[in-house]
């Protein structure tokens, strides 16, 4: 039995099965919204996410992290540290968890920021548990995604590589504005979209265009703050 909270519709029909929540995310995104609001369930949802994540980053040749890395440091103009021909694998072994810790730690942490500002702030009857719940299913999307995109990062010899808007804007030099608009990867824009159904979902009143507006805001606003530290090269 998956562990999730109290129902907040006792007359809803049982929870589907992940894998049915899973292609629902990417076909029906409404129906899963529907299922995870009246039964909130999110720790399996983000269990196969982040293992996901970890599948992805640790398919990736050591060499080539190892690769990246020394790129890094030489752009960065620093001398690279002794021993350093040895620590490809630690590399991508770290690199696994760090990236399994950040995906649990960002779930929380924005499903806490979407609840701050819809349910405290523009005062939507919605919990901490549904909106977890909704992002956690709605993260599979990029986690499917950077599995699928795995291929292409050994090809390129590019760990990181993702798809995003600084692909259409390939002319552009690398620098602040392109580490922009590479935060914004496509296949989070793809999530964002189905938390706003979701978000809409949880409390009919708020439209699913207001709601995505908002969360797309937000959205620029962390690439704004955090772009500068986007990988452009």
């Amino acid at each position: 039995m998956e562990p999730h909270a109290e129902a907040t519709d006792p007359e809803a029909p049982p929870l589907p099965p992940l894998w049915k929540r899973a292609v629902d995310t990417v076909f029906s995104p409404g129906a899963m919204a529907e299922a995870v609001a009246a039964r909130p369930a999110w720790f399996m949802a983000l269990l196969v996410g982040a293992s996901l994540v970890a599948l992805q980053t640790f398919l990736v040749p050591a060499e080539i992290w190892e690769a990246q890395f020394r790129q890094n440091m030489l752009n960065q103009q620093q001398q690279m540290p002794e021993g350093f021909a040895m620590s490809g694998d630690m590399l991508r072994i770290s690199g696994t968890i760090g990236g399994v810790l950040v995906w649990f730690v960002f779930s929380f942490l924005m499903a806490g920021v979407v609840t701050l500002i819809f349910a405290f702030f523009l005062g939507d009857e919605g919990r901490y548990t549904q909106y977890l719940s909704v992002m956690a299913h709605a993260w599979l999307i990029p986690a499917i995604a950077g599995l699928m995109l795995v291929p292409l990062r050994i090809a390129q010899g590019n760990p990181q590589l993702t798809l995003n808007l600084a692909t259409f804007f390939y002319f552009l030099e690398p620098g602040y504005w392109k580490g922009v608009l590479t935060f914004l990867d496509l296949s989070q824009l793809w999530a964002w979209a189905v938390i706003a159904q979701g978000v809409h979902v949880i409390d009919r009143r708020r439209s699913f265009g207001s709601a995505l507006t908002i969360l797309l805001v937000l959205l620029l606003l962390m690439a704004l703050a955090f772009g500068r530290f986007m990988p452009t090269t």
